[in-house]
C-alpha cells in the first residue's frame, strides 16, 4: 500500500463524526483525571494522601466509588479515541496547518497518542484490579538501569529530557500557543479570556511539575537513589517536605485543577 493511499485513508478516518464525538468525550475524561490529580496533589500538600500523586493515583481514586468502573471504562474509550485522532493528525496533519512548525506539531501529536494509549491502558488495569502505579514502574526501571554507570547516565539523560519537556510545556502555556488549536471565535465573549487563562495556568503548572520531576531523575542518577526517579509522584511529595514547597505544591495543584477545567472547555472548542 502506497504512502499516499495510507494518507488518504487516514484523512477520511480523521473526518469521522463518531471519532470526533468520542474524542470530545475523551477530553471530558481527561479533565476529570486532572481534577482528581489536583485533589490528590492538594492532599499531599496538606500531608494527608497515601495515593500516588500522579494520573495513576487519580484513576485509582475513581475506582473506589460505586460508579467508578463504569466511568473508568468510558474514560478509557475516550482516551483511545483521542489517541487514534492524534495518530491520524500525526499522519495527515491538522486541518489548515501551516508549513511552519508542521513537522514538530505532528511529532507532538504522535507523543500525545502514546500518552493517551498509556493512560487508557492504566485505566483498564485499574478496572481489572491490577497494579497501575506509574511511580513504581518508573522507580523499578530506574533501579535496574542504575546497576552500572551507563545506566546511570541514561537515567540522567532521561531527567534532562523531562526537564526540557517541562520547560517546553511551561513556555507553551505562557505564550498561549494552545489557543491555536481552539475555535476561539465560537467561545462566548465573556468566557473567552477565562478559558484561555485556565489553559495558561494549567500548562504552566504542569510544566513546573514535570521540570521538578526531571531534576529528581538527574538527582537519582547522581546519588544512586532510584526512589527519587518516581516521576510526578516523587516531584510533588518532595515539594511537600519543605515549608516553602507546600505553598508551591498548592499552587501547582490549583494549576492542574485549572487544566482539568480547561480540558472540559476543550471538549467543546477543540479543533478536531
Amino acid at each position: 500500500m502506497s504512502s499516499s493511499t495510507v494518507k488518504n485513508q487516514a484523512s477520511r478516518a480523521a473526518d469521522s463524526k463518531l471519532l470526533e464525538y468520542l474524542a470530545r468525550g475523551g477530553f471530558v475524561g481527561y479533565g476529570v483525571i486532572h481534577l482528581l490529580f489536583a485533589w490528590i496533589a492538594l492532599e499531599v500538600a496538606l500531608g494527608g494522601s497515601r495515593q500516588e500523586s500522579d494520573q495513576s493515583g487519580a484513576l485509582r481514586e475513581l475506582v473506589g466509588h460505586s460508579y467508578g468502573r463504569t466511568l473508568l471504562a468510558a474514560i478509557a474509550i475516550g482516551l483511545v479515541a483521542m489517541a487514534i485522532w492524534q495518530l491520524l493528525v500525526a499522519i495527515v496533519g491538522q486541518r489548515g496547518e501551516r508549513n511552519r512548525g508542521a513537522i514538530a506539531e505532528r511529532v507532538i501529536s504522535a507523543v500525545r497518542a502514546v500518552l493517551y494509549v498509556y493512560l487508557a491502558w492504566l485505566a483498564v488495569k485499574v478496572i481489572r484490579g491490577g497494579n497501575a502505579s506509574m511511580a513504581d514502574n518508573s522507580e523499578n526501571r530506574s533501579a535496574g538501569l542504575m546497576q552500572d554507570s551507563g545506566g546511570r547516565f541514561l537515567v540522567a539523560l532521561v531527567g534532562v529530557v523531562i526537564v526540557g519537556v517541562g520547560v517546553g510545556i511551561f513556555v507553551y502555556g505562557l505564550k498561549r500557543k494552545f489557543a491555536e488549536h481552539l475555535r476561539v471565535e465560537r467561545m462566548p465573549a465573556a468566557g473567552r479570556q477565562p478559558i484561555l487563562r485556565l489553559g495558561m495556568a494549567g500548562y504552566m503548572a504542569k510544566g513546573v511539575a514535570y521540570a521538578i520531576a526531571g531534576v529528581l531523575f538527574v538527582a537519582a542518577a547522581v546519588t544512586y537513589d532510584p526512589d527519587k526517579a518516581r516521576g510526578l509522584d516523587a516531584a510533588l511529595k518532595t515539594l511537600a517536605g519543605y515549608s516553602w514547597g507546600v505553598w508551591l505544591l498548592a499552587l501547582i495543584a490549583a494549576g492542574i485543577a485549572a487544566f482539568g477545567v480547561y480540558c472540559l472547555a476543550q471538549a467543546k472548542y477543540r479543533k478536531i
